[in-house]
């Protein structure tokens, strides 16, 4: 359910916390106070569409963020689905800014998401039901979604949905198989070219981490020889250049000669003769290492002419080993589908055939099911309408075979009159929009307790209506809110006297600003509150005390 708003620069909102309670929330204000900015900043964060023109003249950007709690677990295995995750304690709290350019930044939770992803989770947790908006009511594709949920068969639904996907898993495979001869010798020559590219190359598993530790081992003795050689030639020098030992003895010759000019020329020339001494034992450790070192150029070659074939394999076949042998042996079948068609084609026509017949048993055995508990559902429906002072409105629940899908072939559209002794028409073509909130409050009070969404919103559903009628829209909001939250605006005092709950949106004017702020009222602000709807600006001793009544009686609903 949703716990708290957050409004900023919306409209003619500078800044607005409220804070909504179980039950039934009621939002009520004059005319032009700000009251459908409020439902607008919720379309807003449910990833409706919206423009720049809901951002607050001269403010750089609007900023709506809701918190909900306890979600509903569809809402959770949805938010995981997308990749995003509900706080321990079962919140969600969503984000959305949206620039004076028109661009909005979302959140969910914190982690950036895009608007169609709001959209997604907001369908999940608020309906939004106004003189404009009952999409599902609208929508003939969501009707069968409310005689299902009256259902206390799920079992049954569970049952012919497995049918129908062994069904399609079926046709699946039937459609890969009836191939025309043009592709079947076309898809025959692909197969065979990639299992006779996979053959001969007699993959193994391991295979390629095995050669690239074996490269690296031949690249180090290959650094090695070379380090090696070159030290030595260093040493033994050639026929242009002094090597270091032959340096070092002529040095030594040509000191032991001065020696008896300098003490030191003595010590240098032994010095330089222990100095020989240790570059012949190195020259001896070089050649020992020279000759067991095993490098050979031709396996190095044939190692890394093996890596680039498992490498280009890889690059059409699989990232590894595994993979490409995976791809292998299905290729292999997928050649011995195509190589015995025929027989595997009869087979699967006949497992079609037998597995057609029961999703259609099964499918017609849904449709009953669901005609019955559309027999309830009119009778229900009707029941309440007459009770919301709507007994001339003729509901229908139709019924029209389609095609097998997911749902059955069942194709569900319900219908009204709204005069006697007309035929009934298409919903969507018929009701008002304030018609439309009552007869979703009908079939929500029948649903109650089923619909897994948390937040129901209602705008405006009064209007046009009685006082009378009225009232009992509020008794019916009152029913629903028993075991859903309800928000919603309103001009009947009849409706926010029943209320949890009680809003007041007002209008005021500051430093040549217009700002509304939203006040929730005790008990004898709701009392003011009141009797301004029932009179006006003339507020009498009279339209107090029918006020104070009306919260009284209003709090045994």
């Amino acid at each position: 359910m949703l716990r708290i708003l957050n409004i900023e620069n919306i409209a003619v909102i500078e800044k607005a916390q409220i804070e909504f309670n179980n039950g039934l929330n009621v939002l009520t204000g004059e005319t032009g106070a700000g009251k459908s900015i409020i439902v607008d900043s919720i379309n807003a964060i449910l990833g409706e569409r919206t423009s720049r023109e809901l951002v607050r003249h001269n403010a750089p950007y609007a900023f709506v963020s809701a918190l909900f709690e306890q979600i509903p677990e569809n809402a959770e295995s949805k938010l995981r689905e997308l990749g995003y995750e509900p706080e321990e304690d079962g919140t969600l709290l969503l984000t959305r800014k949206i620039t004076d350019a028109g661009k909005s930044l979302c959140k969910i939770n914190g982690a950036p998401a895009t608007v169609s992803v709001l959209r997604e989770i907001g369908a999940l947790l608020v309906n939004i039901h106004g003189q404009h908006d009952s999409q599902y009511l609208l929508n003939p594709d969501y009707h069968y979604q409310f005689i299902d949920m009256l259902s206390d068969d799920e079992s049954m639904f569970e049952d012919y949905r497995k049918s129908f996907h062994d069904l399609i898993s079926v046709r699946r495979r039937l459609k890969a198989l009836t191939l025309d001869e043009d592709d079947k010798d076309r898809t025959l020559e692909l197969l065979n070219y990639q299992i006779n590219e996979l053959e001969t190359a007699e993959i193994s598993v391991g295979e390629r981490e095995r050669l690239t530790r074996k490269k690296a081992m031949i690249e180090s003795r290959e650094a090695l020889l070379k380090s090696f050689n070159t030290l030595l030639s260093e040493i033994n020098g050639d026929y242009e250049v002094n090597g270091i030992s032959t340096v070092i003895s002529s040095a030594e010759n040509e000191l032991e000669e001065l020696a008896s000019a300098s003490e030191n020329a003595a010590v240098i020339a032994l010095k330089l003769s222990a100095a020989s001494d240790i570059f012949e034992e190195i020259k001896d450790l070089i050649n020992s290492e020279l000759s067991a070192l095993d490098f050979d150029e031709q396996e190095r070659e044939q190692t890394e002419e093996r890596l680039d074939l498992l490498y280009r394999l890889s690059t059409k076949y699989g990232p590894t080993e595994e993979k490409m042998l995976e791809f292998l042996e299905n290729a292999k079948e997928k050649r011995n589908a195509v190589l015995y068609n025929d027989a595997e084609l009869e087979k699967l026509t006949a497992e079609y055939d037998i597995l057609l017949e029961t999703a259609v048993n099964k499918a017609e055995a849904l449709s009953l099911h669901r005609k019955k508990t559309a027999e309830r559902f009119e009778k229900d429906v009707r029941n309440q309408l007459e009770f919301l002072d709507m007994p001339k409105i003729q509901f229908k629940v139709n019924f029209e075979k389609g095609k097998l899908s997911s749902s059955g072939f069942d194709k569900i559209e319900f219908l009204i009159s709204t005069n006697p002794g007309e035929p009934p028409k298409p919903l969507a073509k018929i009701a008002s929009g304030g018609e439309l909130s009552r007869i979703m409050l009908a079939i929500k009070n029948i649903i109650a307790g089923k619909d897994t969404v948390g937040t129901l919103i209602f705008d405006e559903i009064d209007t046009g209506v009685s006082g009378r009628a009225s009232k009992k829209i509020g008794m019916k909001l009152k029913s629903v809110s028993e075991k859903t939250q309800v928000i919603t605006v309103t001009h009947s005092a009849q409706i926010a006297s029943v209320a949890d709950v009680h809003f007041l949106i007002r209008k005021d004017f500051e430093s040549d600003k217009t700002l509304t702020k939203v006040t929730r009222l005790n008990f004898e602000g709701r009392k003011e509150e009141l009797a301004r709807i029932m009179g006006g600006l003339n507020i009498t001793d009279t339209l107090l005390k029918s006020a104070e009544e009306m919260l009284l009686t209003g709090a045994d609903y």
